[in-house]
Formats: structure tokens, C-alpha cells, sequence
């Protein structure tokens, strides 16, 4: 039973630039964007330069909610350990215990909309590739 997973292309003619076409020699037509190289450097395709700038934005936002209560703490350690009247817990421990998994959450559910608008605008369809089959 064949792979169906596999990177390697079907056929010889197609070659991966290692993310250095030009823009003259790349069309968005002839491009297929979820077969393309991928270079964190240098994106070879206007879509990859997209989604990878949705990937950077939401890990930044993700090291902050994860690593922002802690960083807080060991630099103000008399707020972030009072106590919060309304839960009854310090505010540490309540940003690390609520925060961060409802961030996320949050994270998860930004990252997926942003996927589905940057797949419409780039005329990317799923459609269901193996579960009937």
C-alpha cells in the first residue's frame, strides 16, 4: 500500500527551488502552494511569506501568555503573589493555571480563522482526500 504521506514529488519534473525563485519566474498559478519548499528565511511563495508570519505572530503571543506570569514574578514578586479577592488565589497562579491554557485556547482558535482566510485568499480548497476511500 503506497504512502500517501510522503514529500517526495510524483513526478521528475518537479524540483523545489530551496526558496529562491524570483518573482519573474514564479506565477501564482503555476505554483502549488502546499508542495512547495519551505525556507524560514526566504519563502519562495507569497502564501508561505503569509502563513509564516501568522506562525511567528501567534508564537510570540504564545511565549507571552506562557512565559509572561512567570518573567512577572520573579521581577515583581509582592504583585504577583497577592492574593485576588474575587478567586481567592495569588494572581500568579491564577494567570499560569487560567490563563495560559485559556490562551492557548484563544491561540488555537486565531490561528485557525487566520488559516482558512489566507487559504480563500490564495484559492486553496480541502477537500476530503482519503476518508471515503
Amino acid at each position: 500500500m503506497p504512502d500517501k504521506h510522503t514529500h517526495e514529488p510524483t513526478d521528475d519534473t518537479t524540483a523545489t527551488d530551496g526558496g529562491t525563485v524570483t518573482a519573474g519566474e514564479q506565477g501564482r498559478e503555476e505554483t502549488n502552494y502546499l508542495t512547495s519548499e519551505v525556507n524560514l528565511l526566504n519563502p519562495s511563495t507569497p502564501f508561505m511569506r503569509d502563513h509564516l508570519r501568522i506562525i511567528w505572530t501567534g508564537f510570540v503571543v504564545w511565549a507571552v501568555v506562557v512565559f509572561g506570569p512567570v518573567t512577572l514574578t520573579a521581577v515583581a514578586p509582592d504583585v504577583m503573589t497577592s492574593t485576588l479577592p474575587v478567586v481567592g488565589f495569588p494572581l500568579h497562579y491564577f494567570l499560569v493555571a487560567i490563563g495560559a491554557p485559556g490562551g492557548a485556547l484563544l491561540l488555537a482558535f486565531w490561528y485557525a480563522r487566520k488559516r482558512d482566510q489566507l487559504d480563500e485568499k490564495y484559492g486553496i480548497e480541502h477537500t476530503d482526500g482519503g476518508a471515503g476511500e
